[in-house]
């Protein structure tokens, strides 16, 4: 039994349709489905991803509106390492971001760093260590320089370099030295890291809620049983409608998820137009004519163009 790498990232917005314009418009990304938060279903939850919507690529976002924007610290990710295929493709990005108007600066290892409209701490790292390219199709992104899904993950914790048990014995990590692991799956690895905290955060807009890490659906009640047999507080399984999931905190404070690999965000869309309608959770699907009224409409740029190029060929 072993996690099988990442399955999703999921952070707090203040502004929806600005979520948009930077991940699906700038970055490239496609929206993959458009819903509310379970537990809050006037708020949206957008997901983003590759062409299908594949686990290892999915970013997602809550938006409250006008939240405040919130600041990483003890017990929270700041920053998320996303793949590109080259030095190269690094160049391409350095310059789409600054004629944006995001400012980046190069590391010396060659990574670029970014933040988003939010504040939210971005890398792009040249992936060249194994993982499969997940890449959504983008007019103005050539397939060359494209996103390839998310590589790793850094966090601020408290006794950063010290060994965590929980995730070398229970999860199956490995421990590289100096807060710095690595989860292989069997077709996917995803790197996450400690950093010394700096101070204690307050979340926000442009701070992370949480991580999930992907499970064969076979195994998720056994991964659900060995972490409660390790002493940790994991919750029931909870229904995503895409997939399955469970919640537990690790011993530094973050909010670990895992989820289950189907049946995925085509369960109730055609795969050619995920994202561009709202999809409801089946316990709030009574909630429509009320949601559809009172959230602000999220435009999506995919059926936009689409559109667009309709009326131009009619």
């Amino acid at each position: 039994m072993k996690l099988e790498g990442l399955h999703h990232i999921t952070m707090i917005t203040g502004d929806a349709q600005k979520n948009v314009a930077f991940y699906a418009d700038l970055l490239g990304l496609r929206l993959v489905k458009k819903t509310v938060n379970f537990d809050q279903p006037e708020a949206y939850h957008l997901y983003f991803g590759d062409e299908t919507g594949a686990p290892g690529s999915i970013l997602t976002w809550f938006e409250f509106a006008g939240a405040p924007r919130g600041q990483a610290g003890l017990g929270a990710i700041h920053t998320l390492q996303l793949g590109v295929p080259s030095d190269a493709a690094i160049g391409f990005w350095e310059q789409r971001l600054r004629d944006a108007g995001y400012p980046s600066q190069r590391s010396d290892d060659g990574t670029l760093r970014f933040e988003d409209y939010d504040g939210l701490g971005l890398e792009l790292v040249v992936a060249d260590d194994g993982n499969p390219p997940l890449t959504a199709v983008h007019p103005d992104v050539p397939a060359d320089y494209a996103i390839t899904g998310l590589e790793g993950a850094r966090a601020y914790a408290m006794f950063a370099n010290v060994e965590e048990k929980l995730l070398t014995d229970v999860l199956g990590f490995t421990y590289l030295g100096d807060g710095e692991y690595r989860l292989d799956g069997e077709k996917r690895h995803f790197h996450w890291a400690y950093d010394q905290a700096q101070a204690v955060g307050e979340q926000g807009a442009g701070s992370v809620h949480h991580i999930a890490w992907a499970s064969q659906d076979d195994d998720h009640l056994k991964w659900q049983a060995r972490v409660r047999e390790a002493g940790g507080f994991v919750t029931d399984v909870r229904d995503r409608d895409y997939f399955d999931a469970i919640y537990f905190r690790e011993p530094r404070g973050i909010l670990f998820e895992i989820a289950t690999l189907s049946p995925g965000f085509a369960a109730d869309e055609d795969p050619e137009t995920l994202g561009e309608a709202l999809r409801l959770p089946k316990q709030h699907e009574h909630l429509r004519a009320q949601l559809e009224r009172s959230l602000q409409p999220v435009d999506n740029p995919r059926a936009a163009r689409r559109e667009a190029a309709s009326e131009a060929t009619a």
